[in-house]
Formats: C-alpha cells, sequence, structure tokens
C-alpha cells in the first residue's frame, strides 16, 4: 500500500459525498476534515457544513446569500483570478460561516432568550396587568401580584395573544415555560391558565413596530399586520396548575428575525365577580440560545429570503488549518487512524453501528479539540 494513497481519489467524488453527508455529529464532520487534503476539500465543494445546518433547521433554506463582516462592513470579495477562483472563494466563505454556526447552535448553555416584552392582544388593567409582569419571575412583587390578565369574556373559546422580542434576531429554541397566575386574593384562589398554548416565531415587516415608544398593551391592528410568522408549532394542552409549565419544542428552532408569539387558546376559569372568563399568566421563559453577536441577519422583503451575516470579529476557530501542500509521506500510525475514519464512515452509509475510538496527534488536537463542538 503507498503512503500517498488517498482512498478517496479510489471511490470518487459522488460516493464521497455521499458518505459524508451521513455524519450527524459535528464532531464527525470536523474528523473527517483532519483526514486529509483532499477529504477538506470534499467538505468544502459539497457545502456539507450548509448541508448539516439545513438538517438541524429547515429555516436557513432561505439564505439568499452569506456574508462575512469586518469591521462592520462587508468583507470585500476577491474579485481576481480565474471564475473558479472566485467561486472556490464563496464556496470556502460559506464553509467557514456554516461551521461557526453550527458550533454556535451545538455548544454554548441555554438561557432565558426573553429580551422585551412587545403586546398583548388584550390588558384589563393597564399598567397594573401589563405583560411586562410576565418578565418577572416572582409572582408577588412589592405585595402586589405580577401578572398579565387578558380582558374577560363570555365566550370561553376567544383567544388571546402574547408577543415578545427574543435576545438576538436570530436564537436557537428548545422550549418555552409558562406559569398560569393563581389569584390568592379571590376566593377558592382560582388559577386563571389557558386550555392549551401555541407558539409562532417570525420577523417584523417594519422595523418600526419593534422600535416605537407607544404604551406596549396598547399597539392597535393585528399581530398579522406587523409580524411575518415563518414557524408555527403544534398546540399543547396546557394544566389547570400553579407551576412553571415547560412546553419542548419537537425540534430545536432556529428564529429568524427575533421575534415570538405565545397563543392562548380557550379559557377555563371564570371570575366569580363579574361571570367572565380570564388568562392570566404570571411568568414566561423562553430556553435557548443566542446567536449574537456572532451571527445577524437582514430580511429581503417581499420575498422574506434573509441575508445571513458572520461578524469576523467573533469567529471562532472551526475547523483545522491543514497546509496548502500537505507532505508525500505519512506514517504508518497516522494512515491507520485514516483507514480507521473512513471505515466508521463506510459502516454508517451500511446501517452499521461500529464503536471506533479516534486517537488524536497533538497537531490536531492543538488545531481543533473536539469536545468544544
Amino acid at each position: 500500500m503507498e503512503a500517498r494513497m488517498d482512498l478517496f481519489d479510489k471511490l470518487g467524488p459522488d460516493l464521497s459525498s455521499e458518505i459524508l453527508t451521513y455524519l450527524e455529529d459535528p464532531s464527525d464532520l470536523v474528523r473527517a476534515s483532519f483526514v486529509s487534503r483532499s477529504w477538506r476539500h470534499c467538505v468544502i465543494a459539497n457545502g456539507l457544513w450548509k448541508q448539516f445546518c439545513l438538517r438541524m433547521f429547515p429555516q436557513l433554506s432561505r439564505v439568499a446569500r452569506v456574508i462575512e463582516l469586518n469591521n462592520g462592513s462587508e468583507k470585500e470579495p476577491v474579485e481576481v483570478g480565474s471564475s473558479y477562483q472566485m467561486e472556490w472563494e464563496s464556496l470556502k466563505r460559506d464553509d467557514r460561516v456554516y461551521a461557526l454556526l453550527a458550533r454556535y447552535c451545538t455548544s454554548f448553555l441555554v438561557g432565558n432568550c426573553i429580551s422585551q416584552a412587545l403586546s398583548a392582544s388584550s390588558t384589563d388593567n393597564y399598567p397594573e396587568e401589563s405583560i411586562e409582569n410576565t418578565l418577572e419571575p416572582a409572582d408577588i412583587v412589592e405585595r402586589r401580584g405580577s401578572y398579565w390578565s387578558s380582558k374577560g369574556q363570555s365566550n370561553p373559546a376567544i383567544p388571546e395573544t402574547l408577543i415578545y422580542k427574543l435576545a438576538s434576531e436570530l436564537c436557537v429554541v428548545t422550549e418555552i415555560n409558562i406559569r398560569p397566575f393563581q389569584a390568592y386574593f379571590q376566593s377558592g384562589l382560582p388559577i386563571y391558565s389557558a386550555r392549551s398554548v401555541r407558539f409562532r416565531m417570525g420577523h417584523p415587516r417594519n422595523l418600526a413596530d419593534v422600535g416605537s415608544d407607544l404604551p406596549i398593551d396598547s399597539c392597535p391592528g393585528s399581530a398579522d399586520d406587523k409580524f411575518v410568522w415563518t414557524y408555527t408549532s403544534q398546540e399543547f394542552p396546557m394544566a389547570q396548575e400553579f407551576e412553571l409549565q415547560k412546553f419542548k419544542l419537537p425540534e430545536p428552532v432556529l428564529c429568524v428575525g427575533g421575534i415570538l408569539q405565545i397563543e392562548l387558546l380557550g379559557r377555563v376559569q371564570r371570575q366569580e365577580m363579574d361571570g367572565l372568563f380570564y388568562i392570566c399568566v404570571s411568568y414566561v421563559q423562553v430556553v435557548g440560545r443566542s446567536l449574537s453577536p456572532a451571527f445577524g441577519v437582514e430580511i429581503l422583503e417581499p420575498s422574506g429570503k434573509f441575508v445571513l451575516k458572520n461578524d469576523m470579529k467573533h469567529k471562532l476557530h472551526t475547523h483545522p488549518s491543514l497546509p496548502e501542500d500537505e507532505p508525500g509521506e505519512i506514517s504508518a500510525d497516522r494512515l491507520q487512524r485514516r483507514l480507521r475514519d473512513l471505515q466508521h464512515i463506510v459502516n454508517l452509509l451500511q446501517g452499521n453501528v461500529v464503536d471506533v475510538e479516534y486517537e488524536f496527534g497533538e497537531e490536531e488536537n492543538a488545531a481543533w479539540d473536539a469536545d468544544d463542538l
């Protein structure tokens, strides 16, 4: 066996790229990039990091183009050389951005992603019972109940909506948690929950709709006139219990535009005083990852597509930097590691689950720590 042999050259580009698309863990794709220059070329040429991100988040199918920002402005594209060179530079840029995006989406700690309460479909007593109260974890603040309350309705089927601005234009949302309010000051301690909830995510039609100084509970018009919803969840039943109820999404969702709407569907509690049905919420929490400041978006209306922006000031090391000219001679141990990598990938393609221990050399570990993913 010649030391210079690369099995991807034997398999051909089509089969090689098909094998690598079966990788479901970002650390496996990093390992594939370690094997050789030809493997690295295969990853870039076939946009495998982009394909990986699209499998995680179908919302990225609306990306019109990717840009890198340098000191706040777009990095100048390479405009010299052949068209092939220009296309290759574009592929390398996409590879860098999507690899970094995959790392941000799978590595960073989750937290509460709500930034601001925007509006409620109705409010019983503004500002005492404003939607802003739902940002406070405590249900009693300064000896007063802290909650949002809808207006009363005789028809229990009438829904309500709450709209929030998230921490950034790009957030990975995994679950939304809601605590209904228990009226400790009313007879019987009633809990004003909804029958069920549903979630929508999207972006404003006009940035002025989220930058106004008007009272947040007095925005006229339908929310559908102000926002474009690009994701709608299933309907989740809500229990009539005074506790933080967790609604975990079937798959993490990439919210493009940073707007969340909570639909509160159906009313279950009638107020004894006036005989009307109300919905009251004490606390709302959005669990996920904010991708700011490394990533931002620019919505392109009316198409609904968007530009994915990566600020290079926050660029992390996402994959090994391979030399332009790889040495022709490789050690027997390194060749054996490459063969084991390839066998592992072929087994994945055939549907066989085989545990493989990867042993990285000092040079590879210095370039990339796979545990960082």
